[in-house]
């Protein structure tokens, strides 16, 4: 498999799960067992630590409508602040990092089973074997995003990842995220192709230099600059000739 690349850098929504699993699965869960995790995880450092973000992102969201954090009923009021956060899908880092714990707590109880393409444990392990890294760059959480790649119906396909990234790097549509992937990734940017589902995304990576691919998977939205981006079907299109 001839390549320019070194690196594939993959989307999970839509790239390499369906928007169904993560809108009708994940965020459901994620909504139904807020309450109760926070009642059970409230003293938790972690968690503890989250609450603090919260309080301070909550401060400038009070003018946009959100429920206040008094601190009268903290854990009731960080809930309600959490579902708000969350029916904006808001991609709030202390909301994707709560999800990713509930998350990894409902997959370690069996409750939550990952949702793959077939397509995508066949190229991670042809990609590696072709000495191309595979990393991953999701809004979910790091731990989130290891979940879904570890309770998979392929097992456990986090051996054949190299690295995870979350919007602790930059948000996916500014090109300096792609550039701090990059140097994390000690590549440069033209040895790295993204792909993602969304239009805007890719043209953030295509302006830090990465090569791009849509990926057209059903049930994802039109892109209105589609046209601008190679459209792929399946991973094994992104390097077929």
């Amino acid at each position: 498999m001839a390549s320019p690349f070194r690196s594939v850098l993959l989307d999970v929504e839509g790239t390499t799960s369906p928007i169904s699993f993560v809108y009708k699965t994940l965020f459901p869960y994620a909504r139904e067992h807020i309450g109760p995790f926070l009642d059970e995880h409230s003293s938790d450092p972690a968690v503890c630590s989250l609450f603090q973000e919260l309080k301070s992102v909550n401060l400038n969201d009070i003018p946009a409508g959100a429920p206040a954090i008094t601190g009268r009923d903290s854990i009731r009021e960080i809930t309600d602040y959490l579902l708000w956060l969350m029916d904006l899908d808001r991609k709030t880092p202390a909301l994707k990092n709560l999800q990713g714990l509930i998350w990894s707590q409902g997959f370690a109880r069996g409750e939550l089973h990952s949702e793959i393409f077939a397509d995508v444990p066949v190229c991670l392990q042809q990609w590696q074997e072709a000495g191309l890294r595979t990393a991953i760059y999701s809004s979910g959480s790091v731990l989130a995003q290891k979940m879904v790649f570890t309770y998979t119906p392929y097992g456990d396909l986090t051996n054949l990842i190299s690295g995870y990234f979350d919007t602790a790097v930059g948000a996916k549509k500014q090109p300096e995220s792609y550039k701090r992937i990059a140097a994390e990734l000690h590549l440069t940017a033209e040895q790295i192709i993204f792909v993602s589902d969304i239009a805007e995304e890719l043209k953030a990576a295509r302006a830090a230099g990465l090569g791009t691919a849509l990926s057209v998977r059903p049930g994802n939205s039109p892109q209105d600059d589609a046209s601008q981006y190679r459209a792929i079907h399946s991973l094994a299109d992104l390097f077929s000739s």
